[in-house]
């Protein structure tokens, strides 16, 4: 059914949608003295900086290793706080010279944790603040508009909005027809496995290991060109897949990690599970993120939905919003 398109506000007085990153501490090393009484000062300072140089040298070092190497505690790995980064932090980006007075956004509100109705009817969803914070970044003033997903192509092209943000595809046919942003979320294929016996996975060793899926699905098609090796066990739901592994009929199991994370943390899992280390992503498989999409002839828009978003990166506010809508991180 069609739903009936109707106006929601957002509304952004000054400094009201601002989200606060947490400080974060640094601490400092103190100097130390040195006791060497019989060398002169000159070679105390040589032999000081020498010091400190290697010291440098080796917490570097070891804190890169600690970066490369997998956790085994299944604590962190069950439940994480990673938060997915992807815009490239090398690249800088000055504040375009020209953004909208206004921005009129198209969305969907039957897709929950994106665009949905809490318990009072009123609107809400991770798309619905990362709009609103998007407007407050470019101090722009905003409106969303509510229409079916299935309308929202075709609603964007008649100009019943400015700009898409409802997960709508980049598909070849609508970047013909459409300009898409950069992603602001990707959705990766998961491995889980249980709690009480991993079955040696690490992250990339999967050879001989039983692996339920969907029957099917992408993530079996991937799982098949990718991953031969492994042993295949395809059933007729995601919800028998689950099962599968849950009772412990197999090893593993593979499927989209958004859908995982929540799984992991209801009642239906019973707890049993947790992620194994590694989001694997592929467009070709899992498609190339949920980007915003606008008219190809609205380049002001575009750079400075661009913007925005990487802003918002960058103050910790996407971080914020990513938590609270997904409690365990699936990446």
């Amino acid at each position: 059914m069609v739903h009936a398109a109707k106006w929601e506000m957002i509304r952004c007085f000054p400094n009201a949608c601002a989200c606060r990153a947490s400080p974060i501490g640094v601490a400092q090393m103190p100097g130390e003295r040195n006791g060497m009484l019989t060398i002169n000062r000159q070679v105390r300072a040589m032999v000081t900086l020498f010091f400190f140089s290697l010291l440098a040298i080796i917490v570097n070092f070891e804190v890169a290793a600690s970066a490369e190497m997998p956790s085994s505690d299944s604590s962190t790995r069950s439940i994480t706080n990673d938060i997915p980064n992807f815009w490239d932090p090398r690249s800088l980006m000055e504040r375009p010279a020209e953004t909208p007075e206004r921005i009129e956004f198209l969305s969907n509100d039957d897709f929950p944790p994106f665009a949905f109705r809490d318990t009072s009817e009123r609107l809400t969803g991770f798309h619905v603040d990362l709009a609103r914070a998007l407007c407050e970044e470019l101090q722009s003033s905003c409106s969303l508009r509510v229409k079916a997903f299935e309308a929202l192509a075709d609603a964007l092209e008649a100009d019943e909005g400015d700009a898409v943000i409802a997960g709508l595809a980049k598909t070849p046919e609508l970047a013909r027809q459409f300009s898409f942003t950069d992603p602001y979320l990707r959705l990766p294929g998961r491995f889980v496995t249980r709690q009480a016996h991993d079955a040696g996975l690490d992250g990339l060793q999967y050879a001989g290991t039983e692996v339920s899926v969907e029957r099917g699905s992408r993530h079996a098609a991937f799982l098949r060109a990718r991953m031969p090796d492994v042993v295949l066990r395809e059933y007729d739901t995601i919800a028998e897949a689950r099962e599968a592994l849950r009772s412990g009929d197999v090893g593993a199991h593979f499927g989209d990690g958004m859908s995982l994370s929540f799984w992991l943390g209801g009642a239906v899992s019973e707890g049993c599970c947790m992620f194994v280390p590694g989001p694997w992503l592929e467009d070709a498989y899992f498609g190339n993120g949920l980007r915003i999409a606008v008219r190809q002839e609205d380049a002001v828009l575009l750079e400075a939905l661009n913007y925005g978003l990487r802003r918002l990166q960058e103050k910790g506010v996407y971080n914020e919003l990513y938590r609270r809508y997904f409690p365990i991180s699936f990446f």
